[in-house]
């Protein structure tokens, strides 16, 4: 099955040290290059637990709302969540992998993909668990702020809206608005979300693995139109090379740290809203600090599905997600689209 363009060996170098996406916390771009890419290889850690969903019911205290079945397990998650950051920092505990990503005093922003409602968006509990994760890197909970495009999807998706006071927040652009003055590259033409330009020194993505009727994925570059005010404008041709340019704006690129797949319910037809007849428990994190990566290897395991599923390729169906090589080419060097260089690290949860 073809991928797009592959990059050349020496725009993998270029790749690895222009694109502020691969920086960890408080290392140059060169030292980044060097650190997360030493062989010019891009990382994708994959954990699975298939023991993540809430056991069929128990009899339980009635002051205590039971949970419901299927959902996922909060512990079990939080230890794949572990699970999945150990795979990419290799021989690092989790909490020497978070500081790879964040340090104390800076303010971080969660962005998650709640679209989908209920049945296709990123899990609360998963946001709660890098929420923990974040506090014990020494991050303060009024510096975390969870957020998407809008608060009533937030909170259909699960979320409960928390503004102010000294807790993490959580609320939707709606509440704060874009900022005034148009930002532009390539293509694109946007009003940023102010979340993003005024809430964020690090930016943490955290997508669902999901397909797209136009798109034909929509994982971590496609999620970042829910932080700009127009991305109505930017669905023609596939969202190729609207999705690679908004992902090219700075206030995005400069401040994206790492990106965090929930793919513990995904979806391999008819996205990107919920159809639970086209969704599937995969029961698993994808976790990368190269988003043009983890599109790619999220790319193979929807068409892995969908070969299950007897259906046709996404570019049989002439949808083929083309912007991931556009993200991935010399003009844009966001990342790696080539699967021959991306290591793909997979756990299990016992």
């Amino acid at each position: 099955m073809p991928y797009g363009r592959a990059t050349s060996r020496r725009d993998f170098f270029r790749t690895c040290v222009a694109g502020a996406v691969t920086l960890a916390a408080g290392e140059s771009a060169l030292d980044a290059a060097e650190s997360l890419h030493p062989q010019l290889r891009a990382r994708v850690s994959i954990a699975r637990d298939p023991q993540l969903r809430i056991a069929p019911l128990q009899p339980v205290h009635a002051a205590r709302p039971a949970p419901l079945e299927g959902t996922v397990d909060p512990a079990r998650l939080r230890r794949l969540l572990d699970q999945a950051m150990m795979g990419l920092f290799p021989q690092e505990e989790p909490a020497r992998a978070w500081s790879k990503v964040v340090r104390p005093g800076q303010t971080v922003g969660i962005k998650v993909n709640t679209l989908g409602g209920r049945g296709l968006s990123t899990n609360v509990e998963l946001a709660e668990a890098i929420c923990e994760r974040l506090l014990e890197a020494g991050v303060r909970p009024a510096d975390i702020v969870i957020w998407d495009r809008d608060s009533t999807e937030l909170e259909r998706a699960g979320f409960r809206i928390r503004t102010g006071g000294s807790q993490a927040q959580c609320f939707g652009t709606d509440r704060v608005g874009f900022e005034d003055e148009l930002k532009s590259w390539g293509s694109v033409g946007s009003l940023i979300s102010k979340i993003l330009t005024r809430r964020c020194d690090v930016l943490i993505n955290v997508p669902v693995l999901k397909d797209h009727d136009g798109a034909g994925v929509s994982i971590a570059l496609k999620s970042m139109y829910g932080a700009i005010n127009n991305p109505n404008k930017y669905h023609p041709n596939g969202c190729d090379p609207f999705v690679a340019d908004v992902n090219m704006l700075p206030e995005i690129r400069g401040k994206l740290r790492l990106a965090i797949c929930d793919a513990t319910t995904a979806c391999y037809e008819g996205g990107p809203s919920f159809k639970p007849e086209f969704t599937w428990r995969h029961n698993a994190l994808i976790v990368s600090q190269d988003p043009v990566a983890l599109d790619t290897i999220g790319w193979q395991i929807i068409e892995r599905k969908r070969r299950e599923k007897g259906l046709k390729t996404l570019e049989e169906d002439n949808r083929a997600p083309r912007y991931i090589a556009t993200a991935a080419d010399a003009e844009h060097r966001l990342g790696i689209n080539d699967p021959r260089h991306i290591t793909v690290v997979e756990s299990q949860v016992s």
